[in-house]
Order: C-alpha cells, then structure tokens, then sequence
C-alpha cells in the first residue's frame, strides 16, 4: 500500500491532507492493508515468473512489504522500491533493496528498465491514470511485465443498508472529494494496459474475508479513523454512525463484503534475451 501519493478531487494529496505518513500508527495501518493482501500479490508475481534473474521497480511500495518479498522469497536480483515519502521503507534495508524518495508523476522519476514494474493502491489515488500507466509502461524492458493493482468497490444501490455500507460509501465520497480518490476506472485497467502497448493484457480480483479482529478488518477501521473528517464533511453519516460502524465491523453481526483488490497486467512485446 502507498505511503504517500498525490490526488485531484479537492485539490489535496494522499499523505498530506489524510493517512499523513508522520501520524501515530500509519505504517501500522498500511501494514494490516499488506497482511491482508500480500499473499495474493506475492503469488500472482511468482505465477507471472519472478524470480531470479529479474530487476523489479515497486511504485509506492509503502512498507515495504512486496519489495523485501520479491527479494528474500522470490530471489529476484534487485528491487527499486520508491515512495514519495521512504520514512518507512529505510528502516529495514536488506540486501538487494535500493530506496528512492521521488514522485511517480514528476517527469523522468526514474530511468532505467526492469523486468517486472509493479504498483499496488497507487494509482486510485493519481490524476491523469492514463498517462502515468503510459509512463509506468515505458519502465517495463521487452518481455517484461507492468502489474498494477487498485481497489474496487463492491458497494451500491442494491447493497442492503447497514452501518458498514453508509460508512464506506462515505468514504469513498469523502476522499474523491477531498484528495481525488477514484476506483470507478479500475475494472477497465486492462483495457488501459491494452492502450499503453502491452499485450497478453490480463485480470483478477480477490476480496478478503471480514471477520472480527482479521487484517483486513482492522485496516478499515484504522482507515475510517483517518479518514473520519472526509466521511463527516459528506454530510452523509455522523459521529454516531461511525462509531456504530467500527463496533459492526468488529462484531459477529458483520455480513459485508470488503473492497476487492483488482490486480491486472499485460507485458512489453519482445524478449528478454
């Protein structure tokens, strides 16, 4: 999960206006976010072949979390790991792992090719998506592979009300307006992979069970919590509801769906040899 990115919506950013990496338990948050999800990833990765012998760039890599498994499970040779915030990433190097503080949507961010070009939760958060995934594919050496992953809202007008929809969807509303948060494009992100040149374009989705006191559970409530003055500036829940939707979440009565993770990808025409 990114520690940082930048938004549109109310002209403000991920990781200044709301889930600012110097407050108390944000590397905590992000980190429920990656227990929840790195399985998955992981193996999806390792399916698509990394591996020794692969240069990986991870794109708002967060933690950390995917770049120090591609390296210490996988065995790829090198992972550039870069985040527009890198507090958390420099406090467990290892061997094989280069950090870099940049913005991915500042021209030239980073130069070079690599076998595998990976982003996870980033680009909900960016304007202009068409353009950075153009971008991201021009990293990608031929035979290579851009993976992007991105949230996708399984709340709508038909999901029965309870305190878990009304939240959600608030928040969902309150950070499109606040910080350009947007998962309506994610399930054509193949079709934008297909766009930017890459072939073999492909997708999946997985949507983690909500139990009491499980990752994915505690990482919605943290989220809601950060994300508390977004929710209530919708005018769309109160105080009250909030709070009766953290006690649902954590609560045998919980009978939701959790956001999906759509993950897609499409590789660069050519070989690697």
């Amino acid at each position: 999960m990114a520690a940082s990115a930048e938004g549109q919506g109310g002209g403000g950013r991920y990781g200044e206006d709301v889930f600012r990496p110097e407050q108390e338990g944000e590397g905590e948050r992000i980190d429920y976010g990656a227990l929840a999800y790195d399985e998955i990833t992981m193996a999806r990765l390792r399916a698509l072949g990394a591996g020794p012998g692969w240069s990986c760039l991870d794109v708002g890599a967060g933690t950390g979390t995917v770049s120090r498994r591609l390296l210490e499970e996988a065995g790829v040779d090198s992972v550039l790991a870069v985040d527009r915030d890198v507090r958390f990433l420099a406090r467990r190097p290892v061997p094989g792992l280069e950090v870099r503080e940049s913005d991915i949507t500042a021209p030239g961010f980073v130069t070079g090719r690599f076998r595998l070009v990976h982003a996870r939760f980033v680009l909900m958060h960016l304007p202009e998506r068409e353009r950075v995934i153009a971008n991201l594919a021009e990293l990608v050496a031929p035979g290579g592979v851009l993976v992007l992953s991105d949230a996708v809202d399984l709340t709508n007008e038909r999901t029965p009300d309870t305190p878990y929809t009304e939240v959600m969807r608030a928040m969902w509303r309150g950070l499109r307006a606040g910080i350009g948060t947007d998962v309506s494009w994610v399930p054509s992100c193949p079709q934008l992979l297909r766009g930017a040149g890459l072939v073999r374009a492909a997708a999946e989705l997985y949507v983690p069970p909500l139990t009491p006191g499980s990752p994915i559970s505690r990482f919605w409530a943290d989220t809601w919590e950060r994300s508390r003055e977004a929710m209530l500036a919708t005018g769309t829940v109160d105080e009250d509801t909030i709070d009766a939707a953290l006690l649902y979440l954590d609560s045998d009565e919980c009978a939701a769906l959790s956001a999906g993770m759509l993950t897609a990808w499409g590789w660069k025409p050519g070989s690697t040899d």
